[in-house]
């Protein structure tokens, strides 16, 4: 579904990201795992157009989509969850998803992708008239993996979802997660929850300084001795 080959670049003159390469099948869930600057969320951010800087390619569905424009991205079937999550917070819950939708041609397919979405997430159905700004950080955390679904993507951006949430609020990320990809999306996670990463994903790479060092199937990545120490603190 996914190639990225060579992939270089970066911010400025400083580049972030060099010689990258990255694939993702048809309904798989796929981790990037790295410390703090090695150049996850700039893979990302190269991916939906957003990266200031970008050489190499970067292959949709047989499309090269290495220099599209950011806001036509989810019209082929991209969506992105990014670090932080970035609600809307003076509008509420419904219209920050509505904004996901923005894509999107038919009214038939944005009411049924906000079903889906109300599914997922039982709790924003109760407060879908309530300011996003006024939520807890796992419910604002709800909103921006909803809203992204809102396009009704066949790949899903998912960066650094657990991020200063509590543990029990890790665990429902980690069942949305795997919900989505078993309805037929395929994800590809970026993660400093190393252990939460490697649960979901049936692939993995490690990126160090903007380079894949490594990279196996999830449960090989779970037992190399290296990732566990340097990651997963065993």
């Amino acid at each position: 579904m996914l190639k990225i080959e060579n992939l270089s670049g970066g911010y400025s003159e400083i580049d972030i990201l060099h010689g990258v390469a990255i694939s993702i099948e048809p309904g798989e869930t796929v981790t990037i795992i790295g410390a703090n600057t090695a150049g996850k969320t700039s893979i990302l951010r190269a991916i939906s157009g957003v990266l200031p800087r970008v050489v190499g390619m970067i292959v949709l569905d047989g499309q090269a989509i290495t220099h599209k424009p950011a806001h036509e991205i989810p019209a082929l079937g991209i969506g992105h969850v990014p670090e932080g999550r970035h609600v809307f917070p003076r509008m509420t819950v419904e219209d920050n998803l509505f904004m996901g939708a923005y894509s999107a041609r038919r009214k038939a397919k944005i009411s049924s992708a906000l079903e889906g979405v109300y599914k997922l997430f039982p709790r924003l159905l109760e407060r879908r008239k309530q300011m996003a700004g006024s939520l807890s950080g796992g419910e604002q955390q709800m909103v921006a993996i909803g809203r992204a679904l809102m396009c009704n993507p066949k790949l899903l951006l998912l960066d650094e979802p657990s991020l200063g949430l509590a543990p029990i609020v890790v665990d429902e990320v980690h069942e949305a997660i795997l919900a989505i990809n078993a309805s037929g999306v395929s994800v590809l996670l970026v993660e400093q929850n190393a252990s939460l990463a490697l649960s979901v994903a049936s692939r993995g790479y490690v990126l160090e300084d903007g380079r894949v060092v490594l990279q196996d199937t999830a449960e090989a990545l779970r037992t190399n001795p290296e990732v566990r120490r340097a990651y997963l603190g065993i």
